[in-house]
């Protein structure tokens, strides 16, 4: 089968933008998609803790039951990222969002009697995470099946990292409009609706159907060399250039050396210097008597993100990905170190909008990395492995400022945070020359990270 999808043409002076990622055949459709089933994430948490609070009368019981939830989702998100590799999304996602969904019911239906056990509570939330859908980290192996492009593709990851930081915003208040319709218990079923939605329409998409980074296919630049892959048929359907014969699909190691291992690093630190930031800045406006600027310092985050992910998806010179980790992460600790010295909330604001300038091009470049790194039939696994440094660095910074604030100067403790961004920057600019095993793109002629 023929593969449905390639790049717009370029010429020699064409700047593409984000038009032009959007307007890649079947692009729209299926980042439409992507972004439906992906505000669930938004939605869902918040809506969970609700409801498990209002059933159990118990703060402790609904941070307990959020705590395990999110560290089922987190722990198990290359495993089941790995399974997307082996078996391909069609196969993988709607079983795996269609159980997701109906764990979350389970939910609902068990807070809604009174009495119930906490442990059978528990224990559905735990099995409602550990089938969480990785529907971010295929989102960008599809990006990749659409835009060969170097410069397209990081547009295209620029573009999908800030619409992820604003469907994290705007799943609370999503939720905030439902509670007084549907209830929290609603509200985890309208979450657990547009997941289940988003996964079936993204596995509709024809770039779900084949592509280099189909189950079973060779490496999409040929074992001899050749392009290979573009025009390869899926494996469901027999061999195409560069494809593994039917029913003997190769089991790949996750492999990627140097570049997947610093790809994971920026991630951890960039997660873990967030984690830390939202108590700090809780702790600032409530030691200045300032609470309710919580809400906007942290606004200033999400557009300061929005700003720097848009920007380096909109830049046109070639900077290696290897030169610009270093550089996102250590922006980002120093940033975070200077707004600890803010006098006041506004100029708090303005310090964590400029660290929040660094946070998704930092991702983004890490996401591309690790994408560089791997085989195509481990790209979904490789974003995982991004993601899950995020979250747990966020989890872990999260929980290091917790002991800390109230028993250190709170200056001190914006330094002790940025310090881990900032330690990193060094050891990632001696790991910049990403020599590993990891294959190259055969888009980037000099041999180094493409652009």
């Amino acid at each position: 089968m023929p593969s449905t999808v390639s790049a717009p043409p370029r010429g020699p002076s064409a700047r593409p933008g984000y038009r032009a990622v959007l307007g890649a055949p079947h692009a729209g459709r299926t980042f439409a998609a992507a972004l439906l089933g992906r505000l669930s994430y938004g939605v869902v948490p918040l809506a969970l803790l609700l409801t498990v609070r209002e059933a159990t009368g118990s703060y402790s019981a609904a941070g307990a039951a959020m705590a395990v939830f999110a560290l089922a989702s987190v722990l198990l998100s290359p495993v089941r990222a790995g399974l997307v590799d082996r078996h391909g999304p069609r196969r993988v996602l709607p079983p795996m969002a269609v159980l997701y969904g109906v764990l979350l019911l389970a939910v609902v239906a068990a807070t809604a009697r009174p009495g119930t056990a906490p442990v059978l509570v528990g224990a559905l939330v735990v099995a409602a995470g550990a089938c969480t859908p990785p529907l971010g980290p295929v989102m960008r192996t599809f990006w990749r099946r659409l835009l060969p492009d170097p410069a397209l593709l990081r547009r295209a990851f620029g573009l999908d990292g800030v619409a992820e930081e604003l469907l994290f915003v705007t799943g609370p208040l999503l939720v905030g409009l439902l509670l007084p319709v549907v209830g929290p218990g609603g509200a985890v079923v309208v979450g657990a609706g547009l997941l289940v939605a988003g996964a079936l329409l993204l596995v509709a998409s024809p770039v779900a159907a084949g592509g280099p980074d189909g189950p079973g296919e060779a490496d999409g630049r040929g074992e001899a060399g050749g392009p290979g892959g573009r025009g390869a048929a899926d494996g469901a359907n027999g061999p195409g250039v560069g494809a593994a014969p039917v029913g003997r699909r190769r089991r790949t190691p996750l492999g990627g050396g140097r570049a997947l291992r610093a790809a994971v690093l920026a991630s951890a630190v960039t997660g873990l210097a967030l984690g830390a930031l939202d108590l700090m800045v809780l702790a600032f406006a409530e030691d200045r008597g300032r609470p309710q600027a919580v809400g906007w310092i942290l606004a200033a985050l999400s557009a300061g993100s929005a700003v720097g992910g848009l920007g380096l998806g909109a830049l046109d010179r070639p900077v290696p990905n290897a030169a610009r980790l270093p550089l996102f992460t250590a922006g980002l600790g120093l940033a975070l170190a200077v707004a600890g010295l803010a006098p006041g909330p506004v100029l708090l604001g303005v310090a964590v909008g400029a660290a929040g300038f660094f946070v998704s091009p930092a991702l983004t470049t890490a996401y591309l990395v690790a994408d560089e790194a791997v085989a195509p039939e481990a790209g979904t696994r490789a974003g995982a492995w991004v993601n899950t440094a995020f979250n747990a660095g966020s989890a872990v910074g999260g929980a290091g400022v917790g002991l800390l604030v109230g028993h250190l100067p709170l200056p001190l403790c914006f330094a002790l945070s940025a310090a881990p961004a900032l330690a990193a920057a060094p050891a990632l600019l001696r790991m910049r020359d990403f020599g590993g095993p990891g294959p190259r793109r055969k888009s980037d002629p000099a041999g180094g990270p493409a652009a």
